[in-house]
């Protein structure tokens, strides 16, 4: 320990990774597998993560880094409308399910490969005094990096046009007998009943023919009760003809996460950069967050590597962005109906162009034909009414961003014999 201004700085560092959750393990991993090992590298995060705290799922090529640690992927998902089921080939991509536990597990073993430091605290501060960052523990001491790369959560900079929250609370059931259909998962059943101002479905992923993840999802502007989403769920699982009396709930869990078109900035100083729902890579129009936090790390970890700052490209174009706005505004304000928006989505499109517009990852030519997949008239008018609330919210003082629930995942509850009834 020495004296730096006045301050007494326990470890110098060239990168800081700033809370130690899924962005911060994705990068981990990434530099472990890109060969970085001339860094000095500290992680600060309050909680060693450990275990099947969340669930992951995600579309994409097969045979990644990530195939190891799978839980299970399948090449056919059903769309499920009240007038029809489509089953959709996603070849040659595969929608794949990825737990926690080995994502963790992996970083921990890339953490010591890379002789990284651990700050087991809460960051308190981050100062960026512009050739180094000072990052204040709450443990008392302070770690001076080159890099900060910070994925805690945080509000947006400012309150967006349109603040929807996708939350959901999934059942890990295991069954007496074979059920489920272990070869194909069910991406969006938008049989449950619809919120007055949004969107619900349920799905199911199965691991194997005795044992899945059966969930129900909204995308509304505000949260159920306990009982809401329990009873929600009851509902989903008689409609998918699942006999309670056979089945056992292994574990819960439960989340929230932000759709809105408020901004994230990625990079509020020089030298510190925000990595995961922080740093823009939650989807505003679907919630997913995942498969642009791996591109990320991937991005830090070659730049690293290179010699070049750890910075990588936006989560998601501009005109994506601007697309999600728009999508946003037109399912709050009822002109589109979400079952309708994402069928249609489905029906005018091959499989694969529409999960890599979900992606963020098609070519403008593509985003044209998504475009004219939707009902034009309700498009337009939220295209004009987004054009209108820019312009108002450049003539007006900032807002304040509205506080966003963090998101609660839970682990393993204790067996029941049987799910509520």
């Amino acid at each position: 320990m020495w004296e730096r201004g006045g301050v007494n700085v326990r470890l110098e560092v060239d990168l800081a990774l700033v809370g130690g959750g899924g962005a911060a393990s994705l990068v981990l991993a990434a530099l472990d597998r890109h060969g970085v090992r001339d860094l000095r590298i500290a992680v600060v995060d309050p909680v060693r993560r450990r275990g099947q705290d969340r669930t992951w799922a995600f579309w994409g090529h097969p045979d990644t880094d990530l195939d190891p640690l799978l839980s299970a992927s399948w090449h056919q998902v059903e769309v499920v409308t009240p007038a029809r089921r489509r089953v959709l080939d996603l070849t040659p991509l595969r929608y794949a399910m990825l737990r926690s536990g080995p994502v963790y597990d992996r970083a921990a073993a890339a953490e010591q490969r890379l002789t990284a430091r651990r700050i087991v605290a809460p960051a308190e501060t981050v100062i960026d005094e512009g050739d180094r960052v000072l990052v204040r523990c709450g443990d008392g001491s302070v770690v001076r990096a080159g890099w900060v790369l910070d994925s805690r959560p945080r509000p947006p900079a400012r309150a967006g046009r349109t603040t929807w929250l996708q939350h959901f609370r999934g059942w890990w059931l295991e069954a007496d007998r074979p059920v489920f259909d272990p070869r194909r998962a069910v991406l969006m059943d938008f049989r449950t009943p619809q919120p007055p101002r949004g969107v619900s479905f349920g799905y199911l992923l199965p691991v194997n023919d005795r044992y899945a993840l059966v969930e129900y999802t909204e995308f509304s502007p505000g949260l159920l009760t306990d009982a809401g989403y329990d009873t929600a769920l009851v509902g989903y699982r008689d409609l998918l003809g699942l006999d309670p009396t056979g089945l056992r709930i292994r574990e819960v869990e439960n989340g929230v996460i932000p759709m809105t078109d408020a901004p994230f900035p990625a990079r509020p100083s020089s030298r510190v950069v925000r990595l995961g729902t922080a740093g823009g890579a939650t989807r505003p129009s679907t919630g997913f967050t995942f498969s642009a936090m791996h591109r990320q790390a991937d991005q830090i970890a070659r730049a690293l590597a290179a010699g070049r700052p750890p910075v990588p490209r936006p989560a998601y174009p501009a005109r994506h962005r601007w697309m999600d706005a728009v999508a946003l505004r037109a399912l709050d304000s009822g002109g589109v109906g979400g079952p309708d928006f994402f069928d249609r989505l489905f029906d005018r499109n091959p499989a694969e162009r529409v999960l890599r517009f979900l992606d963020g990852v098609t070519t403008p030519t593509e985003e044209i034909a998504i475009m004219n997949s939707t009902r034009l008239g309700p498009m337009i008018a939220a295209t004009v009414g987004d054009a209108a609330h820019r312009a108002r919210d450049r003539l007006r003082p900032v807002r304040p961003a509205p506080a966003i629930p963090a998101a609660v995942v839970g682990g393993p509850v204790p067996p029941r014999a049987d799910p509520p009834a």
